[in-house]
């Protein structure tokens, strides 16, 4: 069974972005971007969707974290668009809840071809701060909460998915994080899946994905 990879290069003004991932992976993770609490996440996205995932970012730090964090996003979405190639075969719908201490987090993806990002129960936690720098010169490379919301946006965008990502519960910003980025993973595996029952077909009754 041929292996589903990929390779992106991005470079802007803004960032240079150098991805390698392998969606049949074992979840290993190699994250350098700059930004520690960022870094957290994508290893941990790696080992929950079961891939191999390598990046490597240069931002603009100096600015803040927005370029870097949104840039990913969209570098892993192009990613994963190119590596499951023509559909063919993929369970494509995936939904999973997922707990972390006080924080339960739900989300649904739907590789149709048609980006889309729902992004619920978050919107009074916007501007708080993860915390993890203590140096006020530091606090560019801090992860704004918002920041999420772009991460996923430029996935969604540029993978071509419908993404609904919700907070049932919660207020302990680095665990709603830590669960999104946990059920986004555990959906994506579940989507990204191959379902022996239609192998070489479009899961799409329009022949179209």
């Amino acid at each position: 069974m041929q292996s589903r990879s990929s390779a992106i290069k991005r470079v802007t003004k803004e960032t240079q972005i150098d991805l390698q991932l392998k969606i049949d992976g074992r979840g290993k993770a190699d994250i350098q971007t700059g930004v520690g609490f960022f870094d957290h996440m994508l290893t941990l996205f790696a080992k929950h969707a079961v891939v191999d995932l390598k990046l490597r970012c240069k931002g603009d730090l100096e600015v803040d974290a927005h370029h870097t964090v949104e840039d990913c996003g969209i570098a892993l979405g192009q990613a994963f668009l190119e590596g499951l190639g023509d559909k063919k075969g993929i369970r494509r719908y995936g939904m999973s809840y997922l707990p972390m201490d006080e924080c339960l987090a739900r989300c649904v993806i739907d590789f149709s071809g048609r980006p889309y990002l729902v992004w619920r129960g978050m919107d009074d936690l916007a501007f708080k701060q993860i915390p993890g720098v203590s140096k006020p010169q530091d606090m560019a490379m801090a992860f704004r909460f918002g920041l999420a919301r772009e991460f996923f946006q430029g996935f969604a965008n540029e993978a071509r998915c419908n993404l609904h990502l919700e907070l049932l519960y919660g207020q302990e910003p680095h665990h709603v994080v830590e669960a999104l980025f946990k059920a986004f993973a555990r959906a994506v595996d579940s989507a990204c899946g191959r379902d022996a029952r239609i192998s070489g077909q479009l899961p799409s009754t329009k022949g179209l994905l």
